[in-house]
Parts: structure tokens; C-alpha cells; sequence
């Protein structure tokens, strides 16, 4: 209105402040850091896929199938030798078959490859040997003549190799993590030396699947150079899974790869396999150390189980056992009584390992003992072995089965604790014994079942098995009973009478692809004993 003033006075119109513009950031910067991003994303995946390898052989493999990706070539092989000594000692090659690995093995060892890795040859200051490159192996005048005849008939004419050395530190103080400078300048820009194999920058290497491309594959990691370090990246669970401690100190192997032509990886290519074999010896470090872990329990179990099979007038016998890779609890047992009687067994204790293993060797050598006291009557022993399993391993449970044998008289009782039932086979019949459905050893307060009696006649077989044998199907139940009755029943008639024979045609027939292949398939657990014990009455 007139006359009356405005409480605020209008505010004063300035201009905006002038922003001075963003300098745009310099293209070999935006470069450098692109290729930073890369190769820490391709070390990722690599890592990652390195670390779902669960056994030695497969780790080995996924490390030469990566490695020849990184460097450019077609073909490898990786030599394992801890320096620690207890071994495993292997050969695993990529491209190459038995008889190329062994034409390799017959280079002199202080001119192949990775027997300058294997042997830690120093180098001329008194280092140990980072690499060993051999860029044009027939006109290396001062190589041994040995090694240009294997390559030149193998066909190989370059060959690279890096030591197996597992490590133990922080990734975030790795440089290969923590710096990763642009690498040196080529004609390109993108490092590759001239010596490089042709191609490697741009395609995977022929013949290796499942690699990834050199393209992604990270730059070479230096040092530190102060403003073109890139941050510390936090390490994924991949990387920090492959590192880990624990597993075999000192120098495991090397690993080396070959060129069909003249070439020679470019330094880029070199540091950037470097830094991967180092995460991939910490894995195979621990894999080394699980191998040796699980043969030192499966040399207990084979001690505490039966060295020879008895010879009784009147039966013959075999046996085939395939322990578990964590070690099982399964047992197999065959004992002479007297008046020319056979005490037969096999059975199982609950859970895996050590505990289990000794476990079974308590129960089996307890039911050594039942049985020479009251081995006519099955049922006695598995109740007398039920309640000493339910003093001493109250927290464990058992299946077992018994038979006590007249070979001369051609009759058997037996009795069984939730196990599976004995098959009896011959020309005329193929059948299942009944055993009566029976609870496990320690699953109820007083353990109870009737025995049976069963006579075979001249020319059949008994099989005693276990659980395991029918899980490594991968099928129900059902149906690898069902497997299991078809391969005896099919067995030829010149293999009934050998038990050996037969043990290996149930084998076959059952599972074809044999015992090892078959463990982890899908089945309520791939880790389980195999036991097969066959009874043939003369």
C-alpha cells in the first residue's frame, strides 16, 4: 500500500561468482587407470577361478590353462617338487601328452626350464631365479643339445617359466595390487614388447578354453610411482581365500610354458604371471598340505584294516576297498575260527577323518575278539559290540554285519545291524538275504535281531558291501540295488569262479567310470568308503 514501507528490503541482484572450468583430465591418465581397472578385475576372475579348484590335479591345470592366456602361448606343463620333501612329486602338462612329458623329463635338469626353478640356480649376483626365458631355443649356442632335439621333435621353439613360491603377506601390500602404474610405451601404447608372440595382446591363446583374453589381463604392477599409484584396492574374498596360511614352506615348483614359434612374453605379460602364480602357490600350498593330511589318515585306516585275506579249505576270497578323500569309517574283516570256521564282516561307524577312522579300528578290533568267544552266534556279537559302542562312543552310531561260515558244510549265519543285506549269487539264483530290518549299533537302548541262515550251494558267491559302493551310483537307492543284483547276475560264467574276477566285473558294472571318478557325485555323501568283499564256495 502508499505509505507504508516494505518490512525487508529487495534483495540485491548479483551475479553469480565465476566457477573457473574443470581441467579435463589427460588422456593417458584416463588410460593408465582404464588399464588399472582391467587388470585388477582379470587377476580377480582368475583368482576366483582358481580358488573353486577343491583338488590338487584340478588346481594345477586351471594354473597352466591361465598362465598360457597371460603369456600368450599353447602349451605347458607344471613341475611339482616341494622343496620341504615329503612330495607329492607330479607332472601335470597342458597340450601334451604322457609320452611328450616324458621326452621332456629327459632334458638334463640343469637345462630345462623348470629344472633351474626346481634346483633354485642362482643368478649371476647370488639371487635366486625369478624366470627362466629361453626366447629361441635352436639358436641358444650354449643349451644343451638335448633340449633343442626334444623341442624341435615336440615342436615347441620359445619357452617361458616361473617358480611355484607361496607367499604369505597383506594383498593390499602387494605391489602388483597396491601400484599399478601404465606400462612402458610401445608403438601401440600398450606395452607389448617387440619379442611378444603374435597376437597376444588381442586373442586368447589358441587352444586353451575357458582363458581369458590377454587384452583384459592386468598391466604390469611395479612399484609405486607417486601420483600414478593407483589406491590400495580392498581384496576379494577370492584373493584373500588364496592366500591364506598354512601348507608346505619353501618352493613348490615351477611352471613352464611353450611357443610353437620364436617369442619371449613382453614385461607387462611377465610380472602380470608372476604375481598370479605367487596367489596360485599359496593355494596349491594348502592343497598339498590336505593331500598329504588325507594320505597320512588313509595309510592309518589301510594299517587297522585286515594286510592279507586267510585261506580256508572250501572258500575263496577277495576284497576291494576305496577309502574316501577325508577318510572314512568303514571296515571289512575276515578272521579264521576254530574247527575250521570264517568269521566274515564289514561295516561303518558314523562321520569322517581321524575320529572316524580310529573309531573303526577300536570297533573292529573288538569284534575280532566277540567273535572268537561266541562267533556261532552272530547276534551275541553285534549286541556285545552294540553296548561297548554305546559306553565308549556314546555320541556315534554303526552299522554292521556278521557272518559266521561252515565252509565244509557250505552254511552261514549271519546277523546285521542297519546294514546293507549280502547278495548270494550263482548260475540258477540271484537274491538278496534277508536280514531283517535292524536299528544301527547305539541308535536304541538295547539293540535286538534275529540271525539267518543260509546255505550256498557249490560254485555260488557271497557279497558283503557296503553302503558306499551303491551311494557313489548317484542314483536312489532302489535303484542301485537294483544295479547291484543286475552285475551279478550278469557276471560271465568264466568269471563266477575267480572271486577276484568278479569283485572287479561288480565294479565295473556298477559304477563305469570307476571308484575314484564316482566319488562327488550328487548323493547324500560323495565322500564315502567303498568296501566289496566277495565269498566263493567251492
Amino acid at each position: 500500500m502508499a505509505g507504508i514501507d516494505p518490512p525487508l528490503p529487495s534483495p540485491t541482484q548479483t551475479a553469480d561468482p565465476v566457477t573457473p572450468p574443470l581441467a579435463a583430465p589427460d588422456s593417458g591418465v584416463q588410460d593408465r587407470l582404464a588399464g588399472w581397472v582391467s587388470d585388477l578385475t582379470t587377476l580377480h576372475e582368475l583368482t576366483e577361478r582358481l580358488v573353486r579348484t577343491d583338488t590338487l590335479d584340478e588346481a594345477l591345470r586351471e594354473l597352466l590353462r591361465a598362465g598360457a592366456s597371460l603369456v600368450g602361448a599353447r602349451r605347458g606343463l607344471v613341475a611339482l617338487e616341494p622343496a620341504d620333501g615329503p612330495g607329492p612329486v607330479i607332472t601335470v602338462g597342458l597340450g601334451l601328452g604322457h609320452a611328450d612329458l616324458g621326452q621332456i623329463e629327459t632334458i638334463p635338469r640343469g637345462s630345462a626350464s623348470a629344472g633351474h626353478l626346481l634346483d633354485g640356480l642362482p643368478e649371476p649376483g647370488g639371487e635366486r631365479r625369478a624366470d627362466v626365458t629361453h626366447p629361441d631355443i635352436a639358436s641358444e649356442a650354449d643349451l644343451d643339445p638335448r633340449h633343442r632335439e626334444v623341442a624341435a621333435r615336440l615342436g615347441f621353439s620359445a619357452s617361458y617359466a616361473v617358480p611355484l613360491d607361496p607367499f604369505r603377506a597383506d594383498p593390499r601390500a602387494t605391489p602388483g595390487l597396491s601400484a599399478i602404474p601404465a606400462p612402458a610405451p610401445g608403438a601401440d601404447g600398450s606395452g607389448t614388447g617387440t619379442g611378444s608372440p603374435a597376437g597376444a595382446g588381442d586373442h586368447p591363446a589358441p587352444g586353451v578354453p575357458g582363458t581369458t583374453s590377454v587384452t583384459d589381463a592386468p598391466r604390469l604392477p611395479e612399484t609405486g610411482h607417486g601420483h600414478d599409484a593407483a589406491p590400495a584396492a580392498p581384496p576379494s574374498p577370492g584373493l584373500t581365500a588364496a592366500m591364506g596360511a598354512g601348507g608346505p614352506s619353501g618352493r613348490l615348483g615351477g611352471a613352464a610354458w611353450l611357443y610353437d614359434e620364436p617369442a619371449e612374453p613382453a614385461e607387462r605379460q611377465r610380472h602380470l604371471v608372476g604375481l598370479y602364480c605367487q596367489y596360485a602357490a599359496a593355494h596349491i600350498a594348502r592343497l598339498i598340505e590336505l593331500s598329504r593330511a588325507r594320505a597320512a589318515v588313509a595309510t592309518v585306516q589301510e594299517e587297522l584294516l585286515p594286510t592279507r585275506l586267510p585261506r580256508v579249505p572250501g572258500v575263496r576270497l577277495a576284497v576291494r576297498h576305496h577309502p574316501g578323500p577325508r577318510g572314512g569309517g568303514d571296515w571289512y574283516d575276515a578272521l579264521p575260527l576254530p574247527d575250521g570256521a570264517l568269521g566274515l564282516s564289514v561295516g561303518g561307524v558314523s562321520g569322517s577323518g581321524p575320529s572316524a577312522v580310529v573309531a573303526m579300528g577300536r570297533l573292529r578290533a573288538s569284534l575280532r575278539a566277540y567273535a572268537v568267544m561266541e562267533g556261532e552266534d552272530p547276534v551275541a556279537v553285534l549286541s556285545d559290540l552294540e553296548l561297548l559302542l554305546r559306553l565308549t562312543e556314546p555320541a556315534r552310531s554303526a552299522t554292521a554285519l556278521f557272518a559266521y561260515c561252515e565252509p565244509g558244510t557250505r552254511r552261514v549265519v549271519l546277523a546285521g545291524a542297519g546294514h546293507c543285506p549280502p547278495l548270494l549269487t550263482g548260475e540258477r539264483r540271484t537274491e538278496f538275504v534277508e536280514t531283517t530290518l535292524s536299528a544301527p549299533l547305539g541308535m536304541l537302548s538295547c539293540w535286538e535281531a534275529p540271525s539267518v541262515e543260509v546255505a550256498p550251494s557249490s560254485g555260488e558267491t557271497l557279497l558283503f558291501y557296503s553302503d558306499g559302493l551303491l551311494h557313489r551310483t548317484g542314483e536312489p537307492m532302489d535303484r542301485a540295488f537294483a544295479r547291484l543284483h543286475t552285475a551279478a547276475a550278469s557276471a560271465p560264467k568264466g568269471v563266477r569262479g575267480d572271486p577276484d574276477a568278479f569283485a572287479d566285473h561288480v565294479l565295473r558294472t556298477v559304477l563305469p567310470d570307476g571308484p575314484a571318478a564316482s566319488v562327488g557325485r550328487p548323493s547324500e555323501d560323495g565322500t564315502e568308503d567303498l568296501v566289496l568283499l566277495v565269498a566263493h564256495f567251492d
